[in-house]
């Protein structure tokens, strides 16, 4: 009789499989920023705008303004309301980098802390009905999906990057059974505090998912849960949610959507034809949009397919989450298509997304959950655990090749970090079409008067300075005042600059006679403007700036932002909001704690 022996396979513990995870999930996203490391700054689309928000925020800090509402440096140098509208996490975020870091290393950073918080919230979500071992790969491949690459390096969309995060726990806390409704709220505020067209997506989508499951289930539960995640998450996001809807009223915030930055000129493959007489700027921005279209119809090709070769080899698992995530993978890839534009015209605000290839960032998200559905336990051998980790870090270097060659954006020389900083204190830059005061057209102004003040600290000796005094009976009414700049109207006075900050300004004028006071500031009706200390209502010349009216003699203007009624409205429901949650949590903590979180399926 012949004995034979067979020696195990080396079998690795689970402490080993648990670090070599945590590895792997902190090696990708560091693979995924190389291209930023050794070839610098990805000059995307957004690229400037997010850098000048970062700036702006950080100056505004500096001058004890925590929450700003007034981009200084746009119009070159009259401002503009942007951060009413536009949201405050990603500005802060990168802010905050910049005042520890060297602004040529922000981005870097920024773009890695995005990565490794969308790697976590992936491996967050998918262990919840796939295990920990195919979660950690599928997080991988999320980050590496190259949709999340075009956003890094070819858009430069950081404030998209950072929704990123939010997306999976999105669908984590709207599909799990346990009580979730407080990390709903958080996720939902934290979305809508992030990037509006994103809290559009995730409204829509979570609102899919939990209608399905709850047909799938037959149970109304998961829909009253996801209801009063979503109102307090609002809720929690009045303090800005707020005034951005009322305040719309006074600027050009359908000019989001003008030409070229419409639904109907993004579905995927629809190129737009350059008009017969065009001019070369118009068929330069058809060509590039053309080109980032296509970039963005071929990554959708790619992450579709792979997104039904998941679903299909996830069915046999029979998951409780399979049927709402194919379903609404199913929906984002109608969206892609002309046949879908009566929906993206009557849905409220589904037009404001501007392209429809914007949800790939959702489809990614349903991609990875599929595929950590599609995968089959890993065995516990430290040869197969080897071999998963080689398989994901080839990936990462296939994927960070493609994100330089084809994705990565040189900088010009006026596009750069360092210039952008400099023209920040210096000129300023170009305004925002959409944070425009009705009434007033920035193509006729050229961007609001550009290069009028050529010094970096404004003085009163500086060139033409950011005030001086006009002519009264030029500026009678505020539809027929002449331009700021038409220095014929000027009169002789004296001014002092006193304070010159983004949210307050202090002036002194001494005029011999009655006049108005320009000050290179675009009027808003948040300001609230004193002439030694009693308040006055300041006119409006044909270019947005502030005149103030002064009499003969030495006089003190104040210029300070202040809180209009509807941002008053907008603490109040924040501070509900988040007392609510609290107080339900503690409610929930007395009566014997939370439900221990389980898995969907």
């Amino acid at each position: 009789m012949k004995i034979s022996f067979q020696f195990p396979k080396s079998l690795a513990s689970e402490a080993t499989r648990s670090r070599r995870r945590r590895s792997l999930m902190r090696v990708v996203p560091l693979m995924a920023v190389l291209p930023l490391a050794w070839r610098g700054t990805s000059c995307g689309q957004d690229f400037d705008f997010h850098l000048q928000n970062w700036l702006e925020v950080a100056l505004s800090w500096r001058h004890g303004v925590l929450n700003p509402h007034w981009a200084a440096s746009a119009n070159y140098l009259a401002g503009e309301p942007r951060f009413v509208f536009y949201p405050p996490l990603s500005r802060f975020l990168g802010a905050a980098l910049g005042c520890v870091l060297p602004w040529s290393w922000t981005p870097l950073v920024f773009t890695l802390l995005c990565l490794l918080g969308a790697t976590w919230a992936l491996h967050a979500m998918a262990r919840e009905w796939a295990g920990d071992d195919n979660a950690a790969l599928a997080a991988c491949l999320y980050v590496l999906n190259p949709y999340m690459l075009f956003v890094a390096y070819e858009r430069g969309a950081m404030a998209e990057l950072l929704c990123a995060v939010w997306m999976p726990l999105l669908v984590l806390y709207g599909l799990r059974q346990a009580k979730a409704w407080r990390p709903l709220a958080l996720t939902v505020a934290a979305l809508w505090l992030t990037d509006p067209p994103a809290g559009v997506m995730g409204s829509y989508l979570l609102a899919g998912l939990v209608a399905v499951a709850a047909a799938q289930q037959r149970s109304w539960r998961l829909v009253g849960r996801a209801a009063c995640g979503v109102a307090l998450g609002l809720g929690m996001a009045g303090f800005w949610l707020v005034p951005a809807v009322y305040e719309q009223r006074w600027v050009q915030i359908g000019e989001a959507i003008g030409p070229l930055m419409r639904v109907e000129d993004s579905f995927l493959f629809r190129f737009v034809k350059t008009p017969a007489g065009a001019s070369p700027d118009d068929a330069f921005a058809i060509a590039y949009h053309n080109g980032v279209l296509r970039a963005a119809s071929w990554i959708a090709v790619v992450l579709l397919l792979a997104t039904a070769v998941a679903a299909w080899r996830s069915w046999r698992r029979k998951s409780a989450v399979w049927l709402p995530l194919v379903a609404a993978a199913a929906a984002i890839a109608a969206l892609q298509f002309r046949f879908s534009d009566v929906v993206w015209r009557h849905v409220p605000k589904l037009a404001f997304l501007q392209f429809p290839w914007r949800w790939l960032l959702v489809l990614a998200v349903l991609a990875a959950g599929l595929t950590a559905l599609a995968l089959k336990p890993e065995p516990p051998t430290r040869r197969a655990i080897a071999l998963r980790a080689l398989a994901a870090l080839v990936l990462a270097g296939g994927m960070v090749a493609v994100a330089s060659v084809y994705f990565w954006q040189v900088c010009d020389d006026e596009d750069n970090v360092a210039a952008q900083v400099q023209t920040f204190h210096d000129t300023g830059f170009e305004g925002t079409d959409e944070y425009t005061l009705k009434g007033i057209d920035l193509d006729d102004q050229a961007g609001i008067a550009p290069g009028v003040v050529d010094c970096a600290v404004p003085t009163a000796n500086c060139g033409d300075g950011p005030v001086w005094v006009m002519n009264a009976q030029a500026l009678q009414s505020h539809r027929d005042a002449p331009a700021a700049t038409d220095h014929a109207l000027q009169i002789a006075a004296h001014v002092k600059i006193l304070r010159w900050q983004a949210e307050h300004r202090t002036v002194d004028v001494d005029s011999a006679s009655a006049a108005y006071a320009v000050l290179r500031l675009v009027d808003y009706p948040a300001w609230r403007v004193t002439r030694d200390g009693v308040p006055v209502t300041p006119a409006r010349t044909s270019d947005g700036w502030m005149a103030v009216p002064v009499t003969a003699g030495d006089q003190k203007i104040d210029v300070r932002w202040r809180t209009t009624p509807d941002q008053r409205e907008g603490y109040l429901a924040s501070l509900l909001a988040l007392a609510a949650v609290l107080v339900g949590g503690w409610m929930e903590k007395r009566r014997g704690g939370l439900e221990t979180p389980g898995p969907v399926s």
